[in-house]
């Protein structure tokens, strides 16, 4: 398994007294996945007991335990939080697809809600001391966008998990924050479908990567801004019940963001601009960042070419 180079020290913007995860059980789903990689990292070197949870089984642990399961199965996360009883859950389990074809509605409803009805149920009846932060996504529509339809199965996923739980706070005071996160991007993201994989890959090979017209406009933030935001959310006391936007505020055009990329490999190669059919129903989705700030005391750090620049050298050593 490739080694993803953290800053296990660097302390999350605004947070000060990290401390308090010092011998804190907690639990992460989804811990194979790109930021549930870094934070389960960032989480022991902070000195946590990290409970990590996968569908498949993971070698080469770093301290933490691991425990092969299915947290779309009701019995199964109901398991881990009677036995473990956690400070924080991070659940990150999830299944992303933009597709909108018929045939990942089911797939989304079980993976990305059910599997979230599954957890606060536990939490309320089992653990009710529990703090849950979830992974949800600047795709969902927000209340006062309510007379749209969302744009995709995904979205309306993560949509209707939101609402769930707001619901578990509001009626049975469970600790439920919901992190929407913009586009991550950053070192050791294996999903090589990704657009910055993707073309920084490409770009190392001398191909010529083939792209849509490259119009969308994208609020892209750093992994380790993202791990900074779910740690200030985890130990938050006035995050209970909110939907917070996690990103930078700034819009940049997936074309501009393939030029930087350009720029920081030093290839003289060409995008194939066009090449690609775009998604009729994308738009751009930009975070509102100073609701977070206000609440967490966490804001982004790194700037968009700082960590392009970042991610391809990681993708240059290590790939």
């Amino acid at each position: 398994m490739l080694t993803v180079p953290l800053s296990g020290d660097r302390l999350p913007s605004g947070q000060e007294d990290l401390g308090r995860y010092s011998g804190s059980r907690v639990l992460v789903t989804g811990a194979t996945g790109f930021i549930g990689i870094h934070l389960v990292r960032r989480l022991g070197a902070l000195g946590a007991l990290v409970h990590a949870v996968s569908r498949t089984p993971r070698q080469g642990g770093e301290g933490e335990t691991w425990h092969v399961a299915d947290v779309a199965d009701a019995g199964t996360i109901d398991g881990l939080v009677s036995s473990l009883r956690p400070s924080v859950v991070f659940h990150l389990a999830s299944e992303v697809a933009g597709t909108r074809e018929p045939g990942v509605v089911r797939t989304m409803l079980d993976s990305n809600l059910g599997s979230v009805v599954n957890l606060l149920t536990s939490v309320a009846e089992r653990s009710p001391e529990t703090r849950v932060v979830l992974a949800g996504s600047l795709e969902e529509l927000k209340p006062e966008e309510g007379g749209r339809a969302p744009s995709s199965p995904y979205a309306v996923a993560k949509w209707a998990a939101n609402g769930y739980a707001r619901m578990f706070h509001q009626l049975w005071d469970v600790h439920a924050t919901t992190l929407r996160v913009g586009m991550v991007y950053g070192p050791g993201d294996m999903n090589h479908h990704r657009l910055v994989p993707y073309v920084t890959l490409a770009l190392l090979r001398g191909e010529e990567p083939g792209i849509g017209s490259g119009t969308r406009l994208i609020d892209w933030i750093y992994i380790d801004d993202v791990v900074d935001a779910f740690l200030a959310a985890g130990r938050s006391p006035g995050s209970a019940g909110l939907s917070l936007d996690v990103g930078t505020g700034t819009a940049t055009s997936i074309r501009d963001t393939v030029e930087a990329l350009v720029r920081v490999t030093g290839s003289s190669l060409r995008p194939r601009y066009g090449a690609r059919p775009d998604r009729p129903l994308d738009s751009a989705r930009i975070a509102e960042v100073a609701p977070t700030t206000e609440a967490l005391g966490w804001h982004p750090t790194v700037k968009l070419e700082e960590g392009l620049g970042l991610t391809v050298d990681w993708y240059a050593k290590h790939l």
